[in-house]
């Protein structure tokens, strides 16, 4: 039956069987269709075989064609959702506007078909794929939603027939295991196949899998049927194992057994379950689908089945099981696996098979199906221990990664559903029991503290789990879920779940430990430290940040508590795994402290947001003790690492330091670190906590009064450094307010003031700089909407600029200047800076503010900034600042710097200052204000009586014992007073008067202290510690130096702090009595704020006498006192030194300024006369052009070897010069409006009315007609790839130039060019230049005798000319133009180099753009490629001067001009040619010569008539090849009789335009006025003859009517005249700008009205009457010197021969239009969307593929692939051959993918830059930001000018060689 089927038609087939399932009793068709199947869809045959595929289109179609199948499942789509599926790459959008959730996506045409207009939206590269979200409103608002998905269009759709989907119920689930046999068939386990064919059986399967995706896009009918199939329990059990007689489907499930197998899952067989090897048919009920995999740990089959019940209809739970390690808190959650539907199946093994993407894409193609997307997602659920398995074992972590979230993030980011999973199925259990188990395979015994016993495991980050980021998608997708928060209350509410949570944190408390090198420099630096911090951010902190947000109210206190429960237990579980009892171990410090972190975040929100008391949630002081310990180590070891002492340890401790405050990790690392301890600090001792801050910085033995001091821990050098950062680190503690009270607001104005002190910044950079408070997934700036209003309150926009140099500026924000005086916080600047260059930078911005505005000139002090007040809870952390301890550090330092000790600096002042500031201005609440302590405290090293600052401040200490080596000054001293006394030292009156005050000056006794309170604390614990303790202590903290060396010493000190402070003021004003008595009567603290030491000083003293009538007594006495400066100078010589080092380094800060302000004035005008690239104002000496006329030699500098001299034939000098071929001439139109950028299917560039291809047009048609040699001098070619030459103005000797290329050549370094290409920079300007031109010896320009204007008539001086051109013709020739053989004896150095520079211009351009001849090669070609390089260079500089002349003498482009040089170097090779005068055209312009037809038989062409040729090329032609110099008289001459045939081209020209009508009317008038005087001199005359005349040659008039049609404006004898003078003004221009070059005539400015007469004047066309320049008529210029009208009657004879039919063409030659447009880029649309929407997705035109790279060329238009192998030519990639080919060799091309331009320049290229900004003035390259982007019109024009400019190579600094790969 099958067989007869199968030979069937398959359509009719279809049919047939569909009918027959359509009846009632339908057996006998299922019959035949399953039949029909078995034998279709048989496994064994090849998966590649694609009849089965056909065969299922046709079934599903039944009957029908499968297209319109397709199109009528679509009409019954009733999906609400798009859902559009997407991989990575792909362009979509995200709006925080409209999201819900922070993933949310949408595709380009859904976010373009909704409103967002004004939202914060940006477009995005998906990095793993995603989906469209338009239509589900669990993710993003419905006002977010497209015009399509916004309509619920699903309602109004019909519901689907039933016969529609009948056959694709019957025939897919048959098509869905035969793909799942494949599956089981084609896996290998990885051991046993080398190279594992996953890949081959997926490709093969390719086209089946294809179908399934195309299936969904059907819509949501097709989509219901395959959930039914695929979720469908009992198809599944039947179809599966196969029945009995089914050997192959037995084979098949036995396979997929053993893959079960080997996955780590044990299946039933292995259980002795029932029925395993008889096959499942008869045992009990449920067996059979439980086999398929093995059930949980079950005895007997009963229990089975109750199990199988519980699980109801839904695929639900708990059923996977992982060898877990005893962490863990619940094996149950890994039961074993087992399959009941395709779809768990399926998923199975696309796991196995590490996620294919088809499968990824099909799986997420049915997501709108609600009822899969919930089985689904439990599937997945179920199935993610083991996605993590396979994850751990791939080989291609990355890409699996990146689409196993693809799939994650569609169904965690879905509130709703992740709730539902939750509940269900303990997604969070399963989430933090995979991340435990997935952490637990890399962990190593932590070293810190106690190396031997330490029994904490932590993380080992040189696994390649964590390198790699391989946990990604698991902390992903669990930080996803947290972002729900019913999903996070039940994570809090799970005390379990948070245990286990704190015991995964724990894993990274102490990881990646940096142990300190004492000794060599480390071999092998480990850059483990990346994967520790990102670990440390992802797997911890974000977490944190999660939870964070979801406990800010107070009904969320129990959360807080619990959390902050589990921390401290975690904590103390680590510090006895730690082995830690009270002391840090040495050399070791560790960054990652997450458990602390997550400690002090939780404490900061409970006071913050839940109004809990601080106390209540805090450890008994012993555990605080504890706590304290390692956050402080970190601030010590900053410190250290900065003073350079884990230099051994290689660059990457730096990176630590450096990452630890990076903005990224600064909130989630150094903040809550401070926090913790500034808790910390509020809550301890304050004795004991300073003390401990200056222990773990190792500068205890540095605070002593003695000069000299040993330090058993530092070298010398990095005391100062230590110092400086322990008192650095108190301010901070004592100032940083970001969790003590300050709100959300202040803290971000805090953080954008600091990072805008440090530099200027861009809107994204000040984006990205700032911490992200909350989670920073989340992609929302903390109140978003607060953050541009806080911007623009502290600072303002600077516009995006250009600078002379051609860099480009974005646009940036800047402090304003309330800011810089109200609140610049250096200390917010120091924690915030990754460098330390920042802070200098800061400090030198505020300077130069402060100059600025007048208020301080000198090098001011950073200012100090009044705090916001502390929160009641940590009013504690003031006792810091009143303790006696640091009181004792503050004399004793203050004491040190006015001693000059050593290793005191001014920022030790600095910071000791702000402390006592700080201490004055928070003080203690107890104080009673002026009541002094009376009860001195019997405390035995009490140096002051009470403990707050004020009464302590006028506190005068008498006598200091301190502990000094012998030969400190101070043993010496005493032994000099013994020698002088000779007296006992001390009686017993003294020696108990010295008793009192003596103080102990070594803070040993401070520590002591502090080791005795830390004792105490703990012996309350335990005893035995105590014991255990002690005496390792004791013997610790006895300096280990030799004890003979140090003597006891009592120094008599009797100063106070106040007494101090007044000395330091007059030592840092030098001046003796500084502060007179009465100051304190006028002094202002408030005036104080900015300035430097003297006023930091006196602004302490204001307050400090504001605040205590007894300071302010004690002052004025000191005051009154004026005492000597320094009572110790006699004694120390050094003193003097050091008074005097601050003066003579101000001195030398002077003189460096001085000298640099030079510098900078020379650099200046250096840089106006050498590389000015704009201004026109400086006309520059070295402009050799028009250098004066002197009758003497012109003097050449040489600025190789300095000397200067004339240019001589032996040693010529020549202008350094950089050749370039230019097509910029080419790409002008003559429209106005700048052609535009296509940016839809229907727009299009049309190239053939640019000036380029007219020209080639033109050539093209005279060479139809005319002799070649003759064609070839009546054009300019060089439009396109014609040479242009620049030079900077400096000039050297040849042969100097010579040796400096051989010294580039030797020195490789400098690769921006190409040496071998004759490539140099100039050596003095270092402009770029590829040759030199040498100057022609002898004067300047011509002078003298040549200028004199001779009175010699027309007649005269015509002939004159004729016989100079005749002069060269010495050999009767009887070719046109021929090259004459120079004698040899001339060949000088000088014409050498002149041949050379010829050859280079020849290489400048390609050989397309020198070969216009029909032989090419020839001297006839040559000579057209020489005389056009003139007028190229002519027409650009015109192009640069503005296209005309009214802006007269001096532009910027005239001073690159080397037209002079460059027309005699031309000139000596035009010499080599002469013309045969027999054709010379200049008889025929001055001669009326008989009709030489004759001549010439008929084979040969004519040649090209006066009429049709260009006449500023005959000018050029002339010039060129008479002798030179050129007379002026005689050029005048030519340019006379040019003159007359341009002015009758215009009115041949004109004549055409005319209609018939037009035509006779103005012949009639014309002819009337013949016989009038002067008639040669009136236009209406002229043109009447010219219409006359060419109404004899047929076809010149006739068949326009098109055009005739087009002129249907009247033409007024103004109109006529105003075209007549249009037409003749380029060639006026170009021969009064040549005049200008040979003659140095200037070049006077006017109006543009008056440009012609201007001209005509300039040249010495006008008549002598004719002066008035308003009324000049453009006819009265003509100087004819033979009868006009017979000479225009033999002109346009010339055309009669042409009149026959077939040279109809040519007469279109007639109608020519020498005017052009300044050349333009295309105009772009203004939002820069418009581009990238319709080109990113465009395909290219030579592989039809979408490029990966594509580009846009901004003067075609063209749109090309860079980089793209399908468009490699020869090796030469799409990109460098448009640029030959359209800018010949200079191309500037759009990358549509980055928004930015490059620019190709022959073998090189570089990056111009974007034209594109934000709103913000910034550039967004490679499109990151996604920002909407705007052009910027300056930029533009830039481009655009520096493209007509051709100045890329001098103003574009960054170049590199392409190697044709672009």
């Amino acid at each position: 039956m099958a067989a007869s089927l199968l030979r069937r038609d398959k359509k009719a087939t279809a049919a047939h069987l569909k009918a027959d399932l359509n009846r009632t009793d339908n057996s006998s068709g299922l019959r035949q269709l399953q039949e029909l199947l078995d034998n279709v869809l048989n496994p064994e045959k090849p998966a590649s075989d694609t009849e089965a595929l056909d065969w299922c289109k046709y079934l599903l179609a039944g009957g029908d064609g499968f297209e319109e199948f397709c199109k009528t499942v679509r009409s019954y789509d009733n999906a609400t959702l798009c859902g559009l599926v997407w991989t990575a790459n792909f362009v979509a959008y995200r709006c925080r506007t409209c999201g819900i959730s922070p993933c949310m996506s949408l595709c380009a045409e859904c976010f373009n078909n909704g409103d967002h207009t004004g939202h914060d939206f940006n477009m995005f590269r998906s990095q793993a794929g995603g989906a469209c979200d338009c239509g589900d409103s669990n993710v993003m608002r419905e006002s977010g939603f497209c015009r399509r998905h916004r309509l619920k269009t699903g309602e109004c759709v019909p519901s689907v027939p039933c016969d529609l989907l009948l056959m694709s119920e019957m025939v897919l689930p048959r098509f869905i295991i035969s793909i799942i046999q494949y599956l089981r068939d084609g896996y290998t386990e990885p051991e046993s196949a080398t190279d594992r064919d996953l890949q081959k059986v997926l490709q093969q399967l390719e086209p089946q899998i294809s179908f399934l995706e195309e299936l969904t896009k059907m819509g949501g009918a097709m989509r219901t049927v395959l959930t039914k199939i695929l979720t469908n329990q009992q198809t599944f059990k039947e179809l599966s194992m196969g029945q009995e007689e089914n050997v192959y489907a037995k084979r098949s499930y036995e396979k997929y057994l053993s893959a079960l197998k080997n996955s780590g899952l044990v299946s039933v067989e292995e259980k002795g379950s029932a029925g395993a090897g008889a096959g499942a048919a008869d045992s009990p009920a449920g067996a059979g689908a439980l086999s398929l995999l093995g059930a949980a740990a079950a005895a007997s089959p009963n229990e089975e089945n109750k199990e199988e019940d519980q699980d109801g209809g839904q695929c639900v739970g708990q059923r996977k099981r992982v060898k877990l390690s005893s962490s863990t808190k619940d094996p149950s959650i890994m039961d074993t696996l087992k399959h009941k539907c395709f779809l768990e199946e399926l998923l199975f093994w696309t796991i196995k098979y590490e996620f294919p993407q088809k499968m990824v894409t099909f799986l997420l193609n049915m997501l709108p199906d609600q009822d899969y997307k919930i089985t689904f997602t439990k599937t997945f659920v179920q199935h993610y221990a083991f996605i993590m398995k396979t994850l751990m074992k791939s080989h291609e972590s990355d890409t699996m990664s990146n689409r196993i979230v693809h799939i994650s993030v569609q169904l965690f980011s879905n509130e709703e559903l992740a709730r539902h999973v939750t509940e269900e199925c303990q997604l969070l259990d399963i989430m933090v029991t995979v991340l435990l188990y997935m952490m637990e395979s890399c962990l190593i015994k932590s070293e810190l503290q106690d190396e031997e016993n330490n029994r904490h495991v932590v993380v080992n980050c040189g696994e390649a789990l964590l390198k790699n980021n391989t946990y990604w998608p698991l902390v992903s997708d669990f930080i996803n879920i947290l972002s729900h928060q019913s999903v996070a209350k039940r994570f809090l509410e799970d005390h379990s779940l948070l245990m286990l949570w704190m015991s995964f944190v724990s894993f990274f408390q102490g990881m990646n430990l940096n142990k300190r090198e004492l000794n060599e420099h480390v071999e092998f630096e480990s850059q483990t430290y990346y994967a520790a911090f990102a670990a440390e951010l992802e797997a911890c902190a974000q977490p944190m940040w999660g939870l964070l947000t979801h406990c800010k109210v107070k009904e969320t206190q129990e959360y807080t508590k619990t959390v902050v429960r589990y921390c401290l237990e975690t904590l103390q579980i680590w510090f006895d795994a730690i082995g830690f009892v009270d002391e840090p171990a040495p050399n070791q410090v560790t960054f990652h402290l997450p458990l602390h972190r997550y400690y002090a975040m939780f404490l900061s929100k409970a006071v913050k947001c839940q109004g809990l008391d601080l106390d209540s949630l805090l450890p008994d002081q012993e555990m605080l003790m504890k706590i304290m310990v390692h956050p402080l180590q970190i601030q010590a070891c900053l410190s250290e690492i900065h003073s350079n002492m884990w230099v051994r340890n290689g660059l990457q401790i730096k990176g630590q330091a450096m990452t630890y405050v990076q903005s990224h990790f600064c909130n989630s690392m150094i903040d809550p670190d401070i926090f913790l301890l500034q808790v910390c600090a509020s809550r301890l001792d304050p004795d004991y906590f300073i003390s401990s801050v200056f222990e773990r910085f190792k500068v205890v033995d540095l605070l002593t009064m003695a000069s000299q001091h040993q330090n058993t821990v530092l070298d010398a050098e990095q005391e100062r450094p230590m110092l400086e950062g322990a008192l650095t680190f108190l301010v901070i503690l004592c100032s940083l307010r970001i969790h003590l009270g300050m709100t959300d607001d202040e803290i971000l104005r805090a953080e954008m003031v600091s990072q805008l002190c440090m530099n200027d910044r861009t809107h994204s950079s000040l984006l990205d700089l700032i911490p992200e408070n909350p989670n920073p997934k989340s992609g929302i700036v903390p109140g978003s909407c607060s953050f541009e209003e806080m911007l623009s309150a502290v600072a303002d926009f600077k516009a995006p600029v250009f600078e002379p140099g051609g860099s480009m500026q974005q646009g940036m924000y800047t402090p304003k200047a309330e800011v810089w005086e109200k609140e610049f916080d250096p200390i917010m600047v120091i924690l915030r800076t990754v460098y330390r260059r920042d802070v200098q930078s800061a400090m030198d911005r505020y300077s130069a503010f402060l100059k600025q505005s007048g208020i301080h000139t000198g090098n001011p002090w950073p200012p100090y900034k009044e705090r916001t007040p502390l929160h009641p809870c940590y009013r504690g952390l003031v006792r810091l600042l009143h303790c006696k301890t640091l009181h004792i550090v503050i004399f004793t330092l203050l004491y040190k710097i006015w001693m000059d000790h050593q290793n005191m600096s001014e920022h030790v002042l600095c910071m000791v200052l702000y402390l006592v500031e700080l201490g004055l201005d928070n003080h203690m609440q107890e104080d009673k204000e002026d009541e002094e302590p009376c009860i001195e405290e019997h405390c035995h090293d009490s140096w002051f009586p009470g403990t707050s600052l004020l009464s302590n401040l006028h506190h005068v200490i008498h006598f200091v014992r301190v502990r000094v080596p012998e030969t400190a000054p101070e043993v010496e001293k005493k032994r000099e007073r013994e020698r002088e006394r000779e007296t006992p030292p001390s009686t017993s009156a003294e020696s108990s008067s010295f008793g009192q005050n003596l103080r102990e000056a070594q803070l040993f006794s401070l520590v002591a202290e502090r080791r005795r309170k830390f004792q105490e604390i703990i012996n309350r614990s335990s005893h035995e510690a105590s014991q255990a303790v002690r005496p390792k202590s004791s013997s610790r903290w006895h300096p280990p130096g030799s004890p003979p060396q140090l003597v006891t010493e009592i120094l008599e000190i009797r100063e106070s702090m106040l007494s101090l402070l007044v000395k330091l003021h007059q030592k840092l004003s030098a001046k003796q009595n500084s502060l007179s008595p009465g100051w304190l009567e006028e002094a202002d603290p408030a005036r104080h704020a900015h300035g430097d030491g003297i006023t930091a000083i006196e602004r302490i003293l204001a307050k400090a006498a504001s605040r205590s009538r007894h300071s302010k007594r004690c002052l004025q006495e000191i005051c009154g006192r004026v005492c000597p400066t320094v009572t110790a100078k006699k004694n120390s010589p050094g003193d003097k030194k050091s008074m005097d080092k601050e003066e003579r380094r101000q001195r030398a800060r002077e003189r460096q300024q001085k000298l640099l302000a030079e510098f900078a004035s020379r650099q200046k005008s250096f840089m106006e006369t050498a590389m000015d690239v704009e201004s026109p104002e400086a006309e520059a000496a070295m402009d050799v052009g028009s250098a004066e006329p002197l009758d003497s030699d012109v003097l050449y500098d040489c600025v190789i070897c300095g000397q200067s001299g004339p240019s001589t034939e032996d040693r010529p000098t020549g202008l350094v010069v950089l050749l370039q071929a230019s097509s910029v001439l080419g790409h002008r139109c003559r429209s106005d409006e700048a052609k535009r950028l296509p940016t839809s299917d229907e727009e299009q560039i049309f190239p053939e009315d640019t000036c380029g291809a007219t020209n080639d047009v033109r050539l093209a048609l005279m060479q139809r007609y005319f002799k070649d040699s003759s064609c070839l001098q009546s054009v300019s070619i060089g439009w396109d790839g014609g040479v242009y030459v620049q030079t900077c103005g400096h000039t050297l000797h040849i042969d100097c130039h010579k040796s400096y290329m051989e010294s580039l050549r030797n020195d490789q370094v400098l690769q921006g060019f190409s040496v071998d290409k004759g490539e140099f920079t100039c050596p003095l300007c270092r402009q770029f230049a590829n040759s030199v031109l040498p100057c022609k010896p002898g004067r300047g320009t011509e002078a003298g005798a040549w200028h004199t204007p001779s009175n010699k008539s027309p007649a005269t001086l015509v002939k004159e000319v004729g016989d100079l051109q005749e002069e060269l013709g010495i050999f009767p020739v009887s070719t046109y133009v021929r090259q004459i053989p120079l004698p040899l004896s001339t060949e000088s150095n000088l014409t050498k180099e002149m041949e050379s520079v010829i050859k280079d211009i020849k290489n400048a351009t390609q050989k397309k753009y020198m070969d216009y001849g029909k032989n090419p090669g020839s001297p006839d070609n040559d000579f057209l490629f020489m005389y056009s390089v003139a007028r190229t260079n002519l027409e650009l500089e015109l192009v640069h001067r503005g296209g005309n002349l009214c802006s007269g003498g001096a532009s910027a482009a005239a001073k690159r001009s080397c037209l002079n040089q460059l027309f005699h170097v031309l000139a000596m090779h035009m010499r080599l040619y002469s013309i045969d005068s027999a054709y010379n055209p200049w008889t025929r312009l001055t001669q009326i010569t008989q009709n030489r037809e004759s001549e010439y038989g008929d084979e040969e062409r004519p040649e090209v008539p006066m009429l049709f040729r260009d006449v500023p090329s005959l000018l050029i032609i002339f010039v060129l090849t008479m002798p030179q110099p050129l007379r002026k008289e005689h050029f005048t001459c030519i340019v006379k009789v040019l003159y007359t045939l341009q002015y009758t081209q215009a009115l041949a020209a004109l004549s055409v335009k005319f209609n018939p009508e037009e035509r006779l009317a103005w012949s009639n008038t014309g002819a009337a006025k013949k016989n009038m005087p002067n008639s040669e001199k009136s236009w209406e005359t002229l043109l009447s003859h010219v219409i006359s005349e060419l109404t004899k040659a047929r076809g010149v008039y006739e068949s326009r009517p098109e055009e005739s049609m087009l002129s249907s404006s009247v033409w007024s004898p103004q109109s006529i005249e105003f075209t007549l003078q249009q037409f003749c003004l380029p060639f006026l221009r170009l021969s009064c700008l040549l005049q200008h070059h040979l003659y140095g005539d200037n070049l006077p400015g006017c109006l543009i009205e008056e440009e012609f007469s201007l001209l005509v004047g300039c040249l010495g066309l006008l008549p002598g009457s004719a002066q008035s320049s308003s009324s000049l008529n453009s006819a009265t210029c003509l100087g004819w010197n033979v009868n006009p009208f017979e000479l225009l009657s033999q002109w346009c004879s010339e055309l009669f021969s042409l009149a026959g039919a077939p040279s109809q063409q040519a007469m279109t030659l007639l109608v020519q239009d020498p005017q052009w447009v300044a050349p333009r880029l295309l105009q772009l649309p203004d939002n820069y969307n418009t581009i990238f929407q319709y080109y990113h997705r465009k395909s290219c035109s030579v592989c039809n593929k979408t490029p990966k790279d594509p580009a846009l060329c901004l003067v075609c238009g063209a749109f090309v692939c860079l980089k793209g192998l399908c468009c490699k030519q020869q090796g030469i990639c799409e990109c460098v051959l448009h640029s030959q080919h359209c800018g010949a060799a200079t191309g500037i091309f759009l990358l549509i993918n980055a928004s930015v331009i490059i620019i190709i320049r022959g073998h090189r290229f570089c990056l111009w830059g974007s034209v594109y900004l934000d709103a913000h003035g910034e550039e967004d390259r490679d499109l990151r930001r996604g920002k909407p982007l705007f052009l910027c019109e300056e930029r533009y024009r830039v481009l655009e000018q520096q493209w007509v400019s051709h100045t890329f190579d001098h103003i574009n600094k960054r170049w590199g060689p392409h190697y044709n790969g672009l």
